[in-house]
């Protein structure tokens, strides 16, 4: 829930600030092995993240909207975000997936029309051993969902449809799995070993998940691989989700295409997700970016796990995460208020509208945005 603060600066421009309650663009090919990825929680770090839009063309009313982190966890912490705008901007909060937005509205006769945003945010690498949690060992610190959250994320969506193919390639997938985790692991590791990363997709992709089962066409970005590991694993009973976000700054392992470039963050979005294991919470999940590393990481296209390059990044995916990335929301089939295009697959672009229909976010050189982080 926000707590907003209001000021007229000189120049009409609005500004405003928030609190929360307590509660890439593709890297040249190297040859170079990475020494280790291996992502240990216990170090927090602090960022500055600033999304700016310039609206060049005006066709009458135009809007933005821009996401805004809001997640509260054990590995995420969301302190503020403050704005600037000529237009008449709200902040606003949406559906049950930690939807946090700034909608701007601007009249035609403004010039220049612009928005800026800054969030501020705590996060810190994931990681959960798999083998131990089989076992029961050595719990982590477990966020509890009530029944009803854990059946919400089991539920289907327009994207993500739980019967017919994808409840038959989840049963054929799991088939012998006695627990939630031997259903994950299996699910993972077929995803890794039958999906691989195309990079003639536009953005992250759209997730369509039964089309790619149907077609055999297993090919696609962040969006879509890890929303079909999302959908199997929930047509299979296990709690899943995915969580939008944005890549802050380079690996600390050495990985180019596991980085954001801090000064200049446009493409570097990237959609994780996370599964739910009884005793353990929230685990996180990352496969798209294993065959993101097995496709473009080195100077030739990798189609085995046990390569070095791919190995260490395929064993701590399966349960963690590099915290070199902020998740905005966990959101699928996202209605922006006020707007006439229809509903969005996710929501962890800047959005534009005006008279002539909706801009392109994959096209930020022409839509005119820009996201920078910086670390404090």
């Amino acid at each position: 829930m926000f707590t907003s603060r209001r000021s007229l600066i000189g120049g009409g421009v609005a500004a405003a600030a928030l609190s929360f309650l307590p509660v890439a663009v593709r890297a040249q090919n190297t040859t170079q092995t990475p020494a280790r990825f291996n992502p240990k929680p216990g170090t927090w770090s602090s960022f500055e993240v600033t999304t700016r839009v310039d609206l060049t063309v005006v066709d009458g009313r135009s809007q933005v909207w821009m996401p805004i982190p809001g997640l509260q966890t054990t590995w995420q912490s969301t302190q503020a975000s403050r704005f600037s705008s000529n237009g008449n901007s709200r902040l606003m909060a949406t559906g049950v997936d930690d939807v946090r937005l700034l909608h701007t509205e601007f009249s035609p006769d403004v010039e220049k029309p612009f928005v800026e945003l800054t969030s501020w945010v705590r996060t810190q690498n994931r990681s959960e051993n798999l083998e131990a949690a089989a076992k029961g060992l050595n719990a982590g610190s477990l966020e509890s969902e009530e029944p009803s959250a854990l059946a919400y994320y089991t539920r289907a969506t327009r994207l993500l449809p739980t019967d017919g193919i994808v409840a038959k390639t989840a049963q054929d997938i799991t088939q012998g799995a006695r627990s939630d985790v031997g259903k994950v692991k299996a699910i993972y590791s077929w995803l890794v070993a039958n999906s691989w990363r195309d990079p003639k997709v536009r953005g992250c992709g759209n997730g369509d998940i039964k089309t790619m089962l149907e077609t055999g066409n297993l090919g696609g970005k962040c969006a879509d691989v890890n929303a079909l590991f999302v959908g199997l694993c929930r047509a299979s009973g296990v709690p899943a989700r995915d969580v939008y976000g944005i890549r802050l700054k380079p690996s600390a392992f050495g990985y180019k295409q596991l980085s954001g470039n801090p000064a200049r963050l446009q493409g570097a979005q990237h959609c994780r997700a996370e599964v739910y294991l009884q005793n353990r919470g929230w685990v996180a999940m990352d496969p798209a970016d294993v065959t993101k590393v097995m496709r473009y990481e080195s100077d030739h296209w990798i189609k085995n796990t046990d390569d070095p390059v791919v190995q260490p990044v395929y064993q701590a995916l399966r349960g963690g995460w590099e915290g070199n990335w902020l998740g905005w929301n966990t959101a699928h089939d996202v209605e922006l208020p006020g707007s006439k295009e229809g509903v969005l697959s996710f929501f962890m672009y800047p959005v534009a509208e005006n008279d002539a229909g909706r801009l392109d976010s994959y096209a930020p050189d022409t839509f005119q945005y820009r996201i920078t982080a910086r670390e404090i």
